[in-house]
C-alpha cells in the first residue's frame, strides 16, 4: 500500500510590494504531524533581507532529507547486522551545479557520517557494505538524479 506525506506551504505577501520584488521570501512548513518549520529562500539566491538565514531553505532541506534517509537506514540495517550505535553524526553538503540547459540544480549531495558504536563496530569493509545498502534503501536517494556521495573518512 503506497502511504502519503503531506506538508502544506504557506507564505503570506504581508502588504509588501510584489511587483518591484521587495517582497519577503519567508514562509512557513506544517507537515501533517503538526511541525512547523520556518522556511525561506535561500540568502545565496534572493538577498537579505528578503530572504531569512535563520530559516530553512529548500536546498537545504533537500539535503537534509538525503542525509536523514540515509541515516534511518543505516540504523535499521545496522540493528539488523546485531550492531549497536550508540551516536550518529552527518555533516552533509549540497553542491549546486547548472544542467546543460542552464538551469541550477543541486548535483552533488555529500554525506559524511561518523558513528560512535556500542562495543564492537563492523571493520571497513562492512561499514561500506552498510552504508551502500543504506544508500540502495533510501526513498528519498531513489527519488533523485543528484549524485550522492557517501564519504566514510
Amino acid at each position: 500500500m503506497a502511504s502519503v506525506h503531506v506538508a502544506t506551504i504557506e507564505w503570506v505577501r504581508d502588504g509588501a510590494d510584489f511587483a518591484d520584488s521587495a517582497y519577503a521570501r519567508r514562509h512557513h512548513w506544517t507537515f501533517d504531524g503538526g511541525a512547523v518549520i520556518a522556511a525561506s529562500s535561500s540568502p545565496h539566491v534572493v538577498p537579505v533581507p528578503m530572504s531569512d538565514a535563520s530559516a530553512v531553505d529548500p536546498e537545504e532541506a533537500f539535503v537534509a532529507a538525503l542525509s536523514s534517509c540515509h541515516m534511518l537506514w543505516f540504523l535499521d540495517l545496522a540493528r539488523r547486522g546485531g550492531f549497536t550505535v550508540d551516536r550518529y553524526a552527518d555533516a552533509a553538503t549540497g553542491t549546486m551545479g547548472r544542467t546543460d540547459e542552464g538551469a541550477f540544480w543541486v548535483a552533488k549531495v555529500d554525506l559524511h557520517p561518523v558513528t560512535d558504536w556500542v562495543g564492537d563496530g563492523p571493520d571497513a569493509a562492512a561499514l561500506r557494505a552498510l552504508h551502500d545498502a543504506a544508500h540502495a534503501a533510501c526513498f528519498i536517494a531513489n527519488s533523485v538524479r543528484s549524485e550522492v556521495v557517501v564519504h566514510l573518512d
